[in-house]
């Protein structure tokens, strides 16, 4: 086979497998380069890209090439020169067709539901994999796949948005769906007891077939609304109807909330949204630009990707606030435009003061080695384990390349990082020890 022709049949099974945001964002422009009876290579248009194919992609990608050319072939990315020509471009002309989704003006608006928070709007990353997973499980078998799904991440993760993408999905297929904050709850209680409708109050609520929560943590010290919620809870569970739930911090986190309920909670699935990492904070801007019909350069999505790192809510606010300043001014958004308007904005990032050395320690310390023996060349495999999640953190937390890990590391070869890196990443949503172990890691660095 011809080296496009390979290409483009690689590329169709990637976009089977992979969001689409982060398709069009990492491999519309690339490219089969040419291939031998070693290697394949694949072309990016940028080193920024290449780095980001060899982290997140290298093992997909060898995965479907070998199947279409039959050949055990390593894969090996480069720069393509002088960009992609009209050529290469036929390579992903020939578009799959858009999942349909549902259509929110297609079903009673009584759901609560804000039209723009759906599965497809929803950037996929490292950082959100597992509860993206989980989220989209409830929405195809509620009741039956995880009952309660409890989701908890920092203010501004994506937790409402997969709470809302939940209840599309169910509301598009008939079944009785409610979205409601705590607060929402707490007040709607409230009312019904001073207009004497508390059992209107309690049909409304315990005869939904998906019942979607968010911010659960501000039900605390409010006991009366803590003991409806408690009981409408233990109704919907009970007659197999869905709950889904939201927190600022994990069910034992919430002190303040009876254990009875707290324990309810851990009944179904807990799943954790984590910061989003360099390369999904740089799909969701240019998810959010290509949705707001804004053209903005690379070096921009980058250079914002890159200074505001905690919230979703504040970069896409970055991003909004150069959008206006470029239209209400008429002039164009440009790197330095950009780099004063974060001047002013921008937070701080914790990571910041975090260099490689306190991650290998930190590994090292939490399976009980030496730091030391991480970058020997022992081979045991607790030796081996503890050093492919230093490589993984190093690569996912400190978005360092596969180039400079295995120099920290003594030397390794790039491809013997990617190799680790690759296999926790892989793993780390099916293994739910391997989870907690880089769960607790994480919370005892980033605490």
């Amino acid at each position: 086979m011809q080296t496009k022709e390979v290409w483009k049949a690689v590329l169709g099974e990637l976009q089977l497998q992979v969001p689409k945001p982060m398709f069009e964002t990492w491999l519309k422009r690339t490219a089969g380069v040419g291939y031998d009876e070693e290697v394949f290579v694949v072309g990016a248009p940028t080193p920024f890209a290449v780095e980001w194919l060899e982290r997140r992609m290298y093992h997909a990608i060898q995965t479907i090439v070998q199947k279409v050319t039959k050949m055990p072939l390593e894969v090996r990315f480069q720069v393509l020169g002088g960009g992609v020509n009209d050529d290469e471009r036929e390579v992903w002309q020939d578009q799959a067709p858009e999942a349909a989704g549902p259509k929110p003006e297609d079903y009673a608006t009584g759901s609560n539901l804000n039209r723009r928070y759906t599965f497809d709007s929803f950037v996929i990353g490292a950082s959100n994999q597992f509860a993206f997973n989980a989220a989209r499980a409830v929405a195809e078998s509620p009741g039956e796949a995880y009952n309660p799904l409890f989701l908890y991440s920092g203010v501004g993760l994506g937790k409402t948005h997969l709470l809302q993408a939940i209840g599309h999905v169910c509301a598009s297929r008939g079944r009785s769906t409610r979205y409601v904050t705590s607060e929402q709850f707490t007040n709607e209680f409230i009312t019904s007891i001073g207009t004497r409708t508390t059992e209107d109050f309690r049909r409304r609520y315990r005869s939904l077939e998906v019942l979607l929560v968010d911010d659960v943590q501000f039900l605390s010290g409010k006991e009366q609304t803590h003991e409806s919620f408690f009981h409408t809870f233990n109704d919907l569970h009970t007659s197999g109807n869905q709950v889904v739930i939201s927190s600022d911090r994990p069910p034992h986190g919430l002190t303040r909330l009876e254990d009875r309920l707290r324990s309810r909670f851990q009944w179904g699935l807990t799943a954790d949204i984590q910061i989003p990492d360099l390369e999904t904070r740089m799909a969701i801007l240019a998810s959010k630009s290509e949705h707001l019909g804004v053209q903005v350069d690379d070096s921009v999505i980058e250079l914002i990707a890159k200074r505001v790192r905690q919230s979703v809510r504040d970069l896409e606010g970055s991003l909004n606030r150069m959008i206006a300043e470029s239209q209400l001014m008429n002039v164009p958004i440009t790197v330095q435009s950009a780099a004063r308007i974060l001047d002013d904005s921008a937070p701080e990032d914790v990571r910041q003061s975090i260099d490689p050395r306190e991650i290998l320690e930190a590994v090292a310390g939490h399976y009980g080695l030496e730091a030391e023996s991480l970058i020997a060349r022992g081979r045991t495999k607790k030796v081996s384990r503890a050093r492919q999640v230093a490589m993984y953190m190093l690569i996912y937390e400190l978005n360092m390349t596969p180039t400079q890990v295995g120099r920290f590391l003594g030397g390794r070869d790039h491809s013997t990082i990617i190799h680790g890196a690759g296999k926790i990443n892989g793993e780390i949503n099916e293994d739910m020890q391997l989870r907690q172990e880089v769960m607790d890691i994480k919370e005892d660095m980033f605490a």
